[in-house]
């Protein structure tokens, strides 16, 4: 089933509701909203995609995200989506907005990130593995395995934000 996403200009502002295939393979901006996710020890979720999933079957991922919906906002869709993949509900916090030309199609990326204290119950269609690595460790994976195109820059502008969640509030 193909979502509906809102179509957005170079400001991020609505000009159309259309079918998120299609803003896709027109190259029309849209909206996406991913998470980084943090354990107690400030270690990364790392997790693979299905091979069921219909964008980069079986690759790696930094984030848990996806489209935002028609009238809701990135951090609505960032918690959705947490809830969805990972099976928690814990408070998202923006880090960073920023018009994405890698992926699929252009489309402007919000990254949230999410301390996650508890277990993870990770929805079996959409992820197939996950672990929690260190920076050091998820360097080298990176280096070692195939992510999504947009995984890269998604780590490296959640660190140069360096906005992480102070541990006072976990």
């Amino acid at each position: 089933m193909d979502e509906w996403v809102e179509q957005v200009d170079e400001r991020d502002l609505v000009v159309a509701v259309v079918r998120r295939a299609e803003a896709v393979r027109r190259g029309w901006l849209h909206r996406i909203a991913v998470t980084m996710c943090r354990d107690r020890e400030g270690r990364f979720l790392v997790h693979r995609r299905s091979g069921q999933v219909s964008r980069f079957p079986g690759h790696y991922e930094v984030a848990v995200g996806g489209a935002v919906a028609v009238g809701e906002s990135y951090e609505a869709a960032a918690a959705r989506e947490l809830g969805e993949e990972l099976g928690v509900q814990v408070p998202v916090r923006l880090v960073v907005k920023f018009l994405s030309l890698g992926g699929l199609s252009p489309h402007w990326l919000a990254i949230h990130e999410a301390v996650v204290l508890g277990r993870v119950r990770p929805d079996g269609d959409e992820l197939v593995w996950h672990d929690w690595m260190t920076r050091s460790e998820l360097s080298g994976f990176m280096r070692r395995q195939v992510f999504t195109p947009d995984s890269q820059e998604v780590l490296s502008r959640y660190v140069a934000a360096d906005r992480p969640v102070p541990p006072e509030e976990w």
